[in-house]
C-alpha cells in the first residue's frame, strides 16, 4: 500500500507479537493501515505480511525507538497518523534491594522516554481527530519484585494526562490502557505453580487475551470516539479491585 491510501493511518510499536499484534490485527480489521513497528525488522514483516494474507492493509518498519534521529526520520517520511498505538516496553523481575540505577535508566528509557519522542514527533503533524493509546500496566497501582517497572508505567499514566491537556487544544485525545494479566509468552514461561497463584488472585478466575487489550484500543483509537482523553482504562480481569499485587 503507497502512502496515498485512503486509508487512516496506525501505527503500533512493538507490533510483531503479543499484545502488540493483537492490536495491530484488531486495527487492520477496523479498516486502518497498520505499521507494525518493532525493533526486530524479520518478525514485523512476518506479522505485516499475514495481516495482508488476512485482507488488511499493513506494512512493516524495523526501527529502534531509542534511536532519536531514526524516530525524525520515520516520522517525516510518512503521512499524517490517525491512530498512534505506544505498545513497546520492557519487564523484568528483581527485587528492591537488588537494583541498580542502570536498571531504573533502562526500564525509564524505554518504557518512557522512546514513548515521549515518538509521541512528540507524531503529534506534530497530527491533524484534529487524531487519537493517541499509550500503554500502561496495572502495576502502576504497586507490585512487588517490580519497583523499577511500576515506577516507569505509572510515568506513563503521568505523562499520558499531561499530554491530553497540552494536545486537546489541537484536537488530539491521549487516553492509557492498563493491562493486567495476559497470556503472553511472559506468562506462559511461568511454574504451574506460580501460574495457579496468579491466577487465583483474578476476580474472573482467568487470564486476559491479547484481543481484550486490541478490543480496548479499537474503541479509544475509532474516528467516532470523540470525547474521551486524559483517561486510564484498566483491563485486568478485575485484579484492580483489591487481592494481591503480584505481575
Amino acid at each position: 500500500m503507497s502512502r496515498t491510501s485512503p486509508l487512516p493511518l496506525a501505527i503500533v510499536t512493538g507490533g510483531a507479537r503479543g499484545i502488540g499484534r493483537g492490536i495491530a490485527d484488531r486495527l487492520a480489521r477496523d479498516g486502518f493501515e497498520v505499521i507494525v513497528l518493532d525493533r526486530d525488522g524479520a518478525s514485523a514483516r512476518k506479522a505485516a505480511e499475514e495481516i495482508a494474507a488476512g485482507g488488511g492493509v499493513a506494512r512493516a518498519v524495523a526501527l529502534d525507538l531509542l534511536d532519536s534521529a531514526g524516530i525524525a526520520a520515520f516520522v517525516e517520511a510518512e503521512r499524517p497518523v490517525a491512530a498512534l498505538v505506544n505498545n513497546a516496553g520492557i519487564f523484568d523481575e528483581r527485587a528492591f534491594f537488588d537494583l541498580t540505577i542502570e536498571d531504573f535508566r533502562r526500564m525509564y528509557d524505554v518504557n518512557l522516554i522512546a514513548l515521549f519522542a515518538l509521541s512528540q514527533a507524531v503529534a506534530r503533524r497530527m491533524a484534529p481527530g487524531a487519537k493517541i493509546v499509550n500503554i500502561a500496566s496495572r502495576a502502576f497501582l504497586g507490585a512487588r519484585n517490580h519497583a523499577h517497572y511500576v515506577a516507569s508505567k505509572a510515568a506513563v499514566v503521568g505523562l499520558t494526562r499531561a499530554m491530553a491537556m497540552e494536545l486537546a487544544s489541537r484536537g488530539i485525545l491521549v487516553n492509557a490502557i492498563a493491562p493486567g494479566l495476559i497470556d503472553t509468552p511472559l506468562l506462559q514461561a511461568l511454574s504451574p505453580e506460580r501460574m495457579a497463584a496468579q491466577l487465583a488472585l483474578q476476580p474472573t478466575g482467568k487470564a486476559g487475551r491479547p484481543a481484550d487489550i486490541a478490543n480496548a484500543v479499537s474503541f479509544l483509537a475509532a474516528p467516532e470516539m470523540d470525547f474521551i482523553t486524559g483517561q486510564v482504562l484498566l483491563v485486568d480481569g478485575g485484579k484492580s479491585l483489591g487481592g494481591g499485587m503480584g505481575i
